[in-house]
């Protein structure tokens, strides 16, 4: 999965640093307040790439004493900054630009077709990006053997720990409507020959960016603080080791990711009565490699599974349909 979204954040960065210079080429033709919005925009989002890549490459790191559980939330601190210093500052910058244009009496747009095919060439460009990117995101879905659909779009967009995916598809997608805003800025102010529609149109990519800004910052805030696997492979792990028979029920289950495919399972258990020490630990190797076939665990240094007295004074169903059949 790395390797993917690696693919992804180099097809975003190679694009948008071209995008960049044309943008701000034509932003010194057009005098236009939403040219030079874009022109922010694409510098922060190739500014933005080279953070995910630095995150892909620190969180590679091999775990030490200091860090013993490895560097896998590198990637979502880089991510975070992303969202909250580089999209936050494209959006003030934005913001700053379209209300100093409304109060510009001598504010005026020269050659709107310069901006027009610019517009046009970076459309096609963030499309492709975001075309990778979505891509891999529809394996993720199909390598579990599942079927697409929009709500299966939808549900892994929620619960993707992935946060340099979720990034480039956020960022390409903000990207694509601040290039209609600032097409429809344009030929609106052309045509009325009114510049607040492209002062307007400036102060509307800001808000853009300010509102993708703090989604990502808010998905990113989750997984610092230890955010748990999603639902759905919570409840496979609990279905998977169910069906060992010496199992009687699982206690509690407590996961938190420390990267895309990193993450730490901590589970307590019970076991059925009368089986001796050896039988015991068979079972927990069993339960580990239960764990590991449901869910993408890059090592299995992070599963713990503890052996405690249940105290659950009524059996569980489990263990008596096993009493009656004895």
């Amino acid at each position: 999965m790395v390797g993917s979204s690696k693919r992804a954040v180099y097809a975003a960065l190679f694009g948008n640093l071209g995008i960049s210079i044309a943008k701000l080429i034509a932003a010194f033709l057009t005098n236009s307040s939403a040219m030079w919005s874009e022109t922010y925009h694409s510098f922060s989002d190739t500014f933005n790439q080279v953070l995910l890549l630095i995150g892909i490459k620190t969180s590679s790191r091999v775990p030490t004493e200091r860090h013993p559980f490895g560097y896998g939330k590198e990637q979502f601190f880089w991510s975070f900054i992303v969202a909250t210093l580089l999209f936050g500052i494209s959006g003030i910058l934005s913001f700053e630009k379209g209300f100093t244009s409304i109060f510009d009496p001598v504010h005026q747009i020269v050659n709107a077709d310069v901006s027009y095919i610019i517009l046009l060439i970076s459309a096609v460009f963030e499309g492709n990006a975001l075309r990778i990117a979505f891509k891999l995101f529809k394996d993720t879905i199909e390598a579990r053997g599942e079927k697409v659909s929009l709500h299966k779009l939808f549900r892994e967009f929620q619960e993707s720990k992935d946060p340099t995916i979720l990034t480039v598809i956020v960022e390409d997608s903000a990207a694509l409507l601040g290039i209609a805003i600032a097409a429809i800025g344009i030929y609106l102010s052309e045509l009325t020959n009114n510049m607040m529609y492209d002062a307007y149109s400036s102060i509307a990519i800001g808000a853009v960016l300010m509102l993708f800004a703090f989604f990502l910052a808010k998905e990113n805030r989750a997984l610092l603080i230890g955010e748990a696997m999603s639902k759905k492979d919570h409840t496979k792990i609990i279905e998977s080791v169910l069906k060992i028979p010496e199992l009687n029920r699982v206690i509690t289950l407590r996961t938190m990711h420390f990267g895309p495919n990193d993450v730490l399972v901590a589970m307590e258990v019970s076991l059925i009565d009368n089986i001796n020490t050896d039988q015991i630990e068979q079972v927990i190797d069993t339960i580990e490699e239960r764990i590991k076939s449901v869910i993408d665990v890059r090592t299995s240094s992070k599963i713990y599974v503890e052996v405690e007295r249940d105290s659950c004074p009524v059996n569980s169903k489990k263990q008596q349909d096993r009493k009656m059949n004895e």
